[in-house]
């Protein structure tokens, strides 16, 4: 083979391994989220246009699952590439933050390029807002290598001083009200914040092809905020969320806010507050101390892992006979499959909790704080993951107590959460989980409100 020959065979090579890692990506399609009353005074905030910045994605996020917009409108893409935010990639097509100015439709970003210029153009958008974790401390002088006029991190991001339009032009005045806004909620003084004007207009090839310089060529004010990725997860979303919400004031949108605004409450959001249900949540699986493996998960024969995440940041994707559920940059646990046949007829149990008769809706999370039974139904077996009684198929009309159970079959690490099966001859219909830790009650607070506007499948 002549050389000619060997570089056509080596691109042809490249090519189709692109095609198809492209194909495998083609559901990893990002989240667009409405919340409050719809006008013409919205705010476009933008999350995950970068794979590496999880305090952007994060606090995007957190504004689609535990904020209540009461004034104005907001909408929010927490996720824009997600296959870069599940790589844990910058981006693995390219820089996503670089191809606003020209792109190629065989580029595999060129769909979700077109779709969130759309939301960008929209006449209802006044601000877009894109978030970003930069790198080090921007200060305008040099101190030193974390800490010059090269770094990006704890700075508020303008391509230009003003913008002549109708609302919010004064994009200097602007940053600074956040940036004031920010210094006078630090965690640490050394995390102030600056305001850096890219001056794009005078020549800033790169900033030229960024998705807020193509907001401001069509007419909208458009800001980057950085927070440092020197800092912890839960500091870079904090940052975020008190420069958000100072937007959404200058804006004139009103909010309501599930947790208390302090570095803290955020890392309990983040790590605590994620759930995720299948099958039209016949399961519901609490996420903030599950086990890495989980064996014997039922899936449905076909291998359709139907899905409903708390939280837009979170997928599962399939390999093989393995289920992965990842959260962000996460992958917090993997199923292992029991292909099953399902009937999902039962919708209910009637189970003794403490001495006390309840009626539970299966897929529901059950506190226990002694021992607690399942009522016998008609038809029907009870499995209790862990939990073995010699010449009993049926584990129903059983009285059982944590220390009846084997510790390692509990779903969380700390060996608090166990699984009871239903079944209806050897078909699967579904699952009800007891909780034994006194310290975390979870049947009031479990909520599989998703922020996606319907089920999906575990992507291949």
């Amino acid at each position: 083979m002549n050389l000619g020959m060997l570089k056509l065979f080596r691109l042809l090579i490249i090519t189709i391994f692109i095609q198809n890692l492209f194909a495998s990506t083609q559901s990893f399609d990002f989240d667009f989220i409405k919340k409050g009353v719809q006008d013409d005074n919205t705010l476009l905030i933008v999350g995950g246009i970068q794979g590496d910045e999880p305090g952007a994605f994060m606090a995007a996020s957190l504004i689609t699952t535990h904020y209540k917009i009461t004034k104005g409108s907001v909408w929010i893409v927490p996720n824009l590439n997600f296959y870069s935010i599940i790589k844990r990639s910058r981006g693995p097509f390219g820089d996503m933050n670089r191809k606003f100015a020209a792109l190629s439709p065989e580029d595999p970003d060129y769909n979700a390029i077109q779709r969130i210029k759309s939301y960008i153009k929209s006449p209802e958008v006044k601000v877009v807002l894109n978030l970003h974790d930069g790198s080090g401390f921007y200060r305008k002088e040099f101190i030193d290598w974390s800490h010059s006029p090269n770094r990006w991190g704890q700075s508020s991001i303008i391509d230009q001083s003003a913008l002549n339009i109708e609302a919010y032009g004064n994009l200097e005045e602007i940053s600074s009200k956040v940036c004031t806004h920010l210094n006078k909620n630090l965690i640490n003084e050394k995390h102030s914040y600056m305001v850096k004007n890219t001056h794009t207009r005078l020549g800033d090839k790169e900033m030229e092809k960024t998705l807020t310089y193509f907001a401001i060529n069509n007419g909208k004010a458009a800001f980057g905020n950085e927070a440092s990725k020197n800092l912890p997860l839960n500091e870079r979303t904090y940052y975020h969320l008190v420069a958000l919400e100072k937007y959404m004031e200058i804006m004139g949108i009103e909010f309501e806010r599930k947790f208390d605004l302090d570095a803290l409450s955020v890392r309990h959001v983040i790590d605590h507050d994620i759930y995720i249900s299948f099958y039209d949540d016949k399961i519901q699986l609490p996420l903030s101390q599950i086990r890495d493996v989980l064996k014997y998960f039922p899936i449905k024969k076909d291998g359709n892992l139907e899905f409903t995440p708390s939280n837009p940041l979170m997928t599962v994707i399939k390999e093989n006979d393995t289920y992965m559920i990842h959260y962000g940059n996460r992958k917090l646990a993997t199923l292992k499959a029991d292909y099953l046949d399902m009937d999902v007829q039962q919708k209910f149990i009637t189970m003794n909790v403490d001495g006390k008769q309840k009626n539970v809706s299966i897929g529901s999370v059950v506190d226990v704080e002694e021992n607690f039974e399942i009522e016998p139904i008609k038809d029907f077996r009870v499995n209790i993951i862990g939990f073995v009684q010699k010449g009993k198929r049926d584990e129903s009309g059983v009285q059982v107590s944590r220390d009846k159970i084997l510790k390692r079959y509990s779903i969380d690490r700390n060996g608090k959460i166990f699984r009871v099966e239903i079944y209806k001859d050897n078909k699967f219909a579904g699952m009800v989980l007891v909780n034994f830790d006194k310290n975390r009650k979870m049947s009031e607070n479990i909520s599989m409100a998703s922020s996606k506007e319907k089920s999906t499948t575990a992507k291949l």
